[in-house]
């Protein structure tokens, strides 16, 4: 037994000095060989913001949080199966966030299986790490981004994530991703009925370029002339109501990305969206609530010409409004800067929000609110 383990150690030391010897550390990636690689990376989003009436008490409050702490791990087992692991904070403990085994051989056509994100609009897309402003999610979000109880029994996914398949890639300029998931899994789909969704974009100027999928809500000029058009939708048969009265949910996003790199450095931002979710029961207080109405946003930032220090100073404006189709209407203006020092990688952010509109959609708490945010990640 001792001389079993002894020589278990000494081939698994000797392995390990091997993929040493023959491997490349840069920026976290380790090359095991011509073929295999692995790779590591970490993101964390922290913040501190001041609110009007905050307070137990009625009074301002004052509250740092830790946004995300994502750790990442990817790798490449043979020339077209590839894998993605991520975790990040979620409810004051870490869990799986994705965990994807993907199959790429090529730009017209791929597959993923595993948690993922389901395809949908832009900002859901760009996940926390790539959006324009701080506090992009504001409008109503999709099954898998608006889950009971903030997505802690992960009922219908969570963080926009949930178990499926997705089909995507790229014909020229046009770029699609088709998905099936698991969706809404509770008491009130008793048919066990999937979850399909899409997105379908076309890059009228440059072709965006981003992990699989995803998206960017800004580049930073980076990119050269963008202007990407994009349609999403989900729906589910019996994927909302309650045990007794059970119904579907349907929904679609239109969102448009235009950037601009001027002639004097500085480079303009415009983004929109308009969503519809159409919720299908007569069900009197459904166990999963979903917003059913209409809601929109629109977004300019100006990436300021030459450098501030380390970094650049972009300047934004955003508007929120969400129409539901029972209940008050409510909107939101966000007033910001980011300073950006390394892309996505590194900036600062300040932002003032003033409104009552909310990712749930429905009306909140009519308050103003300062924040200042700091993004990491490598």
């Amino acid at each position: 037994m001792q001389m079993n383990n002894f020589i278990g150690k000494s081939s698994l030391a000797g392995s390990l000095l091997l993929i040493c010897a023959n491997s490349v550390l840069a920026a976290g990636k380790i090359a095991i060989d011509d073929i295999r690689w692995v790779s590591f990376g970490a993101g964390i989003r922290t913040s501190v913001s001041s609110a009007g009436d905050g307070a137990p008490d009625g009074g301002r409050s004052t509250d740092f949080t830790l946004e995300n702490m994502r750790l990442y791990v990817s790798g490449q087992v043979t020339k077209d199966f590839k894998f993605y692991f991520g975790t990040d904070k979620m409810w004051g403990e870490y869990g799986v966030l994705d965990a994807i085994v993907q199959y790429e051989p090529g730009k017209a056509f791929n597959v993923w299986v595993g948690r993922m994100l389901t395809p949908a609009d832009r900002i859901e897309m760009n996940g926390p790490f790539y959006g324009l402003t701080w506090g992009q999610y504001t409008v109503p979000l999709f099954p898998s981004d608006n889950d009971i109880n903030n997505g802690a029994d992960g009922v219908a996914g969570t963080f926009g994530r949930d178990e499926g398949v997705t089909v995507w890639g790229s014909l020229g300029k046009f770029q699609y991703a088709l998905g099936a998931f698991d969706g809404y899994s509770g008491a009130e789909n008793q048919s066990d009925a999937l979850l399909y969704a899409t997105r379908l974009a076309y890059n009228f100027l440059n072709k965006e370029a981003n992990p699989g999928y995803y998206t960017s809500s800004t580049y930073y000029g980076k990119a050269g002339d963008i202007l990407t058009l994009a349609v999403s939708a989900q729906y589910q048969d019996d994927g909302y109501g309650t045990a007794v009265q059970e119904g579907s949910f349907g929904g679609y996003a239109i969102d448009g990305l235009f950037e601009k790199p001027l002639d004097n450095g500085g480079v303009l931002t415009v983004e929109g969206e308009y969503k519809s979710f159409e919720v299908d029961t007569n069900a009197p207080v459904p166990v999963f609530s979903m917003f059913d109405g209409e809601a929109y946003f629109a977004s300019a930032a100006y990436l300021l010409p030459g450098s501030h220090g380390p970094g650049r100073l972009q300047p934004y404006v955003r508007y929120t409004r969400n129409d539901p189709s029972s209940g008050d209407d409510s909107d939101l203006i966000e007033l910001g800067a980011n300073y950006v020092i390394s892309g996505h990688n590194l900036k600062l952010n300040l932002n003032f929000t003033s409104g009552d509109a909310n990712a749930s959609g429905a009306k909140g708490n009519d308050t103003d609110t300062l924040t200042f945010g700091v993004q990491f990640q490598i």
